[in-house]
């Protein structure tokens, strides 16, 4: 997990973060896409996202367990390796986590 520490939000360091992130998976792992779990109920971060490029790809049922037990929205970018966007069509279906492949 990667987190901005409450005094250095709204600097633009998420931006750079998940820049330098999308830049080394496309550029030294010729990845298809980059892809991250955000809560449910996470609106600003789920927001920041979308408007970084990523969609909503598949809700994780009970993704976040513990005390505060949540949903989680698996949210990805397609790189350039994956020209025709295939890997970032929304499933129409919610998966559970032992269904996600590591």
């Amino acid at each position: 997990a990667v987190t901005v520490a409450p005094l250095y939000r709204r600097l633009g360091l998420a931006k750079t973060l998940m820049e330098d992130l999308e830049s080394t998976s496309s550029n030294v792992y010729n990845a298809f896409f980059v892809d991250l779990f955000v809560r449910a109920s996470n609106t600003l971060a789920i927001n920041m996202y979308e408007k970084f490029g990523y969609v909503k790809y598949r809700r994780v049922l009970g993704y976040y367990s513990g005390d505060d037990p949540e949903d989680a929205w698996d949210m990805r970018k397609a790189l350039a390796r994956d020209d025709k966007k295939q890997s970032v069509i929304p499933m129409n279906r919610p998966v559970l986590p032992q269904e996600l492949e590591w």
